[in-house]
């Protein structure tokens, strides 16, 4: 028996994947949440054999939820539920070791049949999200994410030396560089575009 949390805020698609999902005498729904937080400490105290994750959730995204996981070396599987073709995300999927990234608008029949290879221990990525993210690589450094994170806090550019022991000339040349690799005018639009690609 394949023991199965749903991770999903939206009530009416979890309502329906948990319906869909127990009809298959494999499948058994452990729990169902509407949060990431919630996740994590279903995935501590009963131990399901898969997670299933909507990507964008409260609290803590999918991605978040899938990068504790690894981080705490929980024993669980993690296939994540999208809508969005996002290169960073999937990139972002790929190093938290997710054993399925699929899109929503997939069948339930491919769902179930994602969910026994990923029992068996293979990776079902979609094609789609694959392609996306070879299409577009991020171009920005870690450093250049971190500042831009930071900015997306609200941080000014004395702050954001303070926290990174950097002089504010050096914030400055940083932020510049990376409009000109995102094409950007300024640090706003610049946070727009790496959001929107999901690099940060």
């Amino acid at each position: 028996m394949i023991r199965l949390l749903i991770a999903e805020d939206q009530r009416m698609l979890r309502g329906a994947l948990a319906s869909l999902l127990a009809l298959e005498d494999d499948i058994d729904i452990v729990a169902e949440v509407d949060n990431g937080r919630d996740a994590i400490e279903i995935i501590k105290t009963l131990k399901p054999d898969i997670s299933l994750l909507d990507i964008e959730m409260p609290m803590m995204s999918g991605l978040e939820v899938a990068e504790e996981v690894k981080r705490e070396g929980m024993d669980c599987r993690i296939i994540i539920l999208t809508t969005f073709a996002r290169p960073g995300y999937f990139e972002r999927a790929l190093k938290a070791n997710v054993s399925g990234y699929l899109l929503k608008d997939g069948s339930i029949e491919e769902l179930v049949a994602a969910i026994r290879n990923v029992m068996k221990g293979k990776k079902i990525y979609s094609q789609e999200l694959m392609i996306a993210s070879i299409t577009e690589e991020n171009p920005l450094t870690g450093k250049e994410i971190e500042i831009l994170q930071l900015s997306a806090r609200g941080k000014s550019t004395k702050d954001m030396a303070k926290i990174l022991y950097l002089s504010p000339g050096t914030i400055r040349n940083y932020l510049s560089e990376i409009n000109q690799k995102l094409g950007t005018k300024n640090r706003i639009e610049a946070i727009a575009v790496a959001e929107e690609k999901g690099w940060l």
